[in-house]
């Protein structure tokens, strides 16, 4: 039972420097997969959506989207509040 501390101390050591060594393996074979799949498959073609004129803005809702949000100003204001021009953020 002789030098329990440098022992412990020692196991401590050796499990944290594995742990530490794995996770760069595992950080390292993550960005090498990252870059060959960003080489060899294609990026996704997201097709346009079509822009439609609203109050002189440019809008890329539909005309069924456009009411519903009219419909909500307007109960929301009592009537009061109109639905001019429609950004997306």
């Amino acid at each position: 039972m002789e030098n329990v501390m440098g022992d412990a101390l020692q196991l401590l050591v050796v499990g944290m420097l594995t742990v530490f060594m794995i996770l760069l393996i595992v950080i390292f074979l993550g960005k090498g997969l990252i870059a060959l799949v960003n080489k060899f498959a294609p990026a996704e073609q997201v097709p346009q959506k079509k822009v439609a004129a609203m109050g002189g803005g440019v809008s890329v809702v539909d005309a069924q989207t456009k009411a519903i949000i009219a419909a909500a100003v307007s109960q929301l204001t009592g009537g009061k509040g109109q639905v001019k021009k429609i950004e997306k953020v």
